[in-house]
């Protein structure tokens, strides 16, 4: 979710809009680069800006310490290098739609709500969507982003195949029924193993969808059927400020098929909402989806924000953990504890639901989860305290952290709540024998010290 602030149109959040160097050419020093939300600097020394996949290899080859960007959507140092960054914002074509295998190829940098009217127009869907649609395919990938839903899982778990190249400028395809093992340890990569150029995801027949919200869920009730409320839609999320003992409000988001009616007013002690609501109810949802049980296309629902209304660069901080499913209600109300020390950082949580995958390093990994998600006011110094406090706190839940947000859960703790780790740090060595791609986030996170 994001603030009202945030949905402004702006063109300050294309990659080198400020300047547009010819081909590839390095920017200059001295530009500063910030992530959308302005919170984090850029600190590589060149921005290296490829018009088309095909100058890749050489350009991977080329340079020494490198690192991916994509839409800049991360809160943390993921995607940087000490000394270059490659954007593939440029890297934005649709490929291939294949109708037989029913599928879509893209280019990494190729954003989710950029191609989606085209795909419904041609009767397809994909099987969910992020609250926002202008993050980008590969970044989305490989941090392990996600939807909502009880029964779908990340967006990765879309991928049939993807096509990335090497430091060493070798071009990799790999796909999931044919590479299973390796394919597996390469989507959520974290920038780790190569460039991604190009993505092969999965479609299905395109449907309709209509969203329902209701107010001020008492807890008590999320206690008594939390499964029941968030298998109540296709994908559900709910929004609180740990305040109250409620839930402020309930996003349900439903499939429109034949028999879907009209709810009561009443959903397990929570009342209908009668006008469009903001996550943030006291903000204008001008920016937000239809709401009000109006149908609409998969891809104007099931993110929270329209695509219409790019997000700014704005005053916000972002930080998610993930818990098993059945540890749900436990977490809830471990974190529930900590009301009154959250509320005076928080804008707002989202708790939402992901099916289990088989990506090494996604945070789903063979578990179903619930995010618990903070978007902080921008006052990192007062969020760095509260961040290891509830941390702490879902530790007995062997927690994982978005990898693409502000955590401070180090590599050794990590390492134990990640089996296939070991093996992930394998499989980098394979692709980067010269790190190339290694940076500050990784040696914080997957390298043990």
């Amino acid at each position: 979710m994001k603030r009202k602030a945030f949905l402004n149109a702006s063109s300050a959040l294309v990659a080198g809009s400020f300047l547009s160097p010819p081909h590839h050419a390095a920017q200059s020093e001295g530009i500063v680069r910030k992530n959308w939300a302005g919170n984090y600097t850029y600190q590589a020394k060149n921005l290296h800006e490829p018009r088309g996949v095909e100058e890749i290899p050489a350009l991977v080859k080329k340079l020494k310490l490198q690192k991916p960007l994509g839409s800049r959507h991360c809160f943390n140092n993921i995607a940087d290098s000490p000394l270059n960054q490659i954007s593939t914002q440029y890297l934005n074509k649709v490929v291939e739609i294949n109708e037989e295998a029913k599928t879509i190829t893209v280019e990494a940098g190729v954003r989710y709500g950029d191609f989606a009217p085209e795909l419904h127009q041609r009767g397809y869907a994909l099987h969910n969507m992020a609250s926002l649609p202008h993050i980008s395919v590969a970044g989305a990938c490989v941090t392990g982003t996600h939807g909502s839903g009880v029964n779908h899982g990340n967006l990765s778990t879309a991928v049939a195949a993807l096509e990335f190249v090497t430091p060493q400028g070798e071009v990799v395809t790999l796909h999931r029924e044919k590479d299973s093992n390796t394919f597996n340890g390469v989507v959520v990569n974290l920038g780790a193993i190569g460039l991604i150029t190009k993505l092969t995801l999965d479609m299905q027949d395109t449907f309709e969808v209509r969203q329902d919200l209701f107010q001020e869920l008492p807890l008590v009730s999320l206690q008594n059927h939390f499964d029941e409320i968030v298998s109540s839609g296709y994908s559900v999320s709910l929004f609180t400020d740990w305040q109250n003992n409620k839930v402020s409000q309930i996003w349900m988001k439903r499939k429109v098929e034949k028999g879907t009616n009209d709810l009561e007013s009443d959903f397990y002690g929570a009342r209908a909402a009668t006008r469009n609501l903001h996550p943030i109810t006291r903000l204008s949802a001008e920016h937000c989806t239809e709401q009000l049980g109006v149908s609409g296309p998969w891809y104007e629902r099931l993110p929270h924000f329209k695509m219409g209304f790019t997000p700014s660069s704005g005053e916000e901080l972002q930080s998610e953990y993930f818990v098993p499913r059945q540890n749900a209600v436990d977490a809830i109300l471990a974190v529930e504890k900590m009301g009154d020390q959250i509320f005076p950082q928080l804008l707002i949580s989202e708790i939402r639901t992901i099916a289990a995958d088989n990506f090494w390093m996604s945070p789903c990994y063979q578990q179903d989860s619930v995010a618990i998600h903070f978007t902080w006011k921008q006052n990192w110094g007062e969020v760095q305290k509260l961040l290891p406090k509830i941390e702490t706190e879902l530790s007995p839940y062997g927690v994982r952290p978005h990898w693409g947000k502000l955590f401070t859960i180090g590599s050794n703790v990590l390492q134990s709540r990640y089996d296939k780790l070991p093996d992930f740090l394998k499989l980098m060595k394979t692709y980067d024998p010269q790190g190339k791609l290694r940076n500050t986030y990784l040696n914080n996170t997957v390298y043990t010290t």
